[in-house]
């Protein structure tokens, strides 16, 4: 555990330097964030953000492929290389997107590109999670199909939810510790001998990245991560995801601690579900309004919010109280007995649905 956190700290580090010097980039070469209407802020911010993310975490694993303990995840293998390619890509096409405003179709190509490299390089779903155990997936190019379709899922999600100072950064940074801390606690305490791994180095990375971002994109933020960060957060979520649990049969499977087998349906679900069903819910609206579901609106989650009388800030902090609830109430079936944490989730659920409904100020009209 302590060498993780040591480069969770260190990618934070790297991080908040790396934005630093992003920011005063994006100031050298005008690179800021367009003032539209359905926009919140309404002064110039630069973007780029999504580059200082990406050299926190491609510098730090760099490290911690020659550190003790988690250099052995890189031997014999090409996955953790390939996440880092896959992001390099997806990081350069958000940003020519941030400065020049791709057509959605050209960066859709990016990002199964970088999809794609994940995938081809070793980390992609072997097995379909079920409750009565893990379902092999024997076809190689169904395999990589699933994968690229996971990973560009997950990218679009936490897109969609880059709309707030810090919102999307920052449910990112919780839904990653979750998944850190279940991923490390399982992996402890299977029968293994080498506890290291790629899931949760990647998400000790993550996490450490957004850290160091949250501190330039808290409201009022100084930097946007711009598209380059949020297709980032999402393909190294989805690949650490996959990691875990798309790779055969492992510690997540077995009932050891309480871990129930429906637990590699639930986590993903639950550890995502806030950017997952912002998305579907803006594809669902703008198709029936007969719209592209890649156009643009003011009907997202947090702009609901807003509109119900939260603040800026209030919307951000109730958004990472319905993250933290539903990841670690779904990271908790690797702990307690599944009967206590639905019981618990239950209750926990409910609490925040009134503190939801009670905070809000009543319906204001949106600017």
């Amino acid at each position: 555990m302590t060498i993780y956190l040591l480069m969770m700290a260190l990618a934070a580090v790297l991080s908040y330097f790396a934005t630093w010097g992003a920011r005063r980039l994006a100031h050298q070469f005008k690179v800021y964030t367009p003032i539209r209407d359905r926009d919140v802020h309404s002064d110039r911010v630069p973007r780029l953000g999504g580059l200082g993310i990406f050299l926190g975490f491609a510098l730090t694993l760099l490290v911690s492929s020659q550190t003790y303990f988690v250099k052995g995840i890189f031997k014999d293998t090409f996955a953790p290389w390939g996440v880092l390619l896959g992001a390099m890509i997806v990081v350069a096409v958000g940003i020519i997107d941030d400065i020049v405003d791709l057509r959605w179709w050209v960066k859709m190509l990016g990002q199964i590109a970088g999809a794609l490299v994940v995938a081809l390089w070793g980390v992609r779903i072997f097995v379909f999670p079920w409750p009565g155990g893990p379902v092999p997936i024997e076809s190689r190019p169904l395999q990589i199909f699933l994968t690229v379709f996971f990973i560009v899922l997950v990218m679009n999600a936490f897109n969609f939810i880059d709309g707030l100072d810090g919102l999307a950064v920052g449910v990112a940074a919780i839904a990653g510790l979750a998944f850190f801390i279940g991923s490390y606690w399982v992996r402890r305490n299977s029968s293994t001998q080498d506890w290291s791994d790629l899931s949760t180095l990647l998400m000790a990375l993550l996490v450490g990245a957004c850290a160091g971002f949250l501190c330039h994109n808290w409201h009022p933020a100084k930097i946007f991560m711009g598209d380059s960060g949020s297709m980032l957060i999402g393909l190294l979520m989805a690949a650490g995801s996959v990691g875990a649990l798309g790779q055969g049969r492992n510690a997540f499977y077995d009932r050891i601690g309480g871990v129930s087998a429906i637990v590699p349906i639930v986590l993903p679900i639950a550890i995502l579900l806030i950017p997952l069903l912002d998305l579907g819910l803006a594809v669902v609206r703008r198709t029936v309004a007969g719209r592209s579901p890649f156009s643009a609106d003011r009907g997202h989650l947090h702009h609901r919010l807003l509109d119900l009388g939260y603040s800026h800030r209030g919307a951000v902090i109730l958004m990472y109280s319905w993250t933290f609830v539903l990841a670690f109430g779904g990271i908790a079936f690797a702990f307690f007995p599944w009967q206590w944490v639905i019981i618990v989730d239950v209750i926990a659920a409910l609490a925040m649905a009134w503190i939801t409904i009670k905070l809000a100020k009543g319906p204001v009209k949106a600017q």
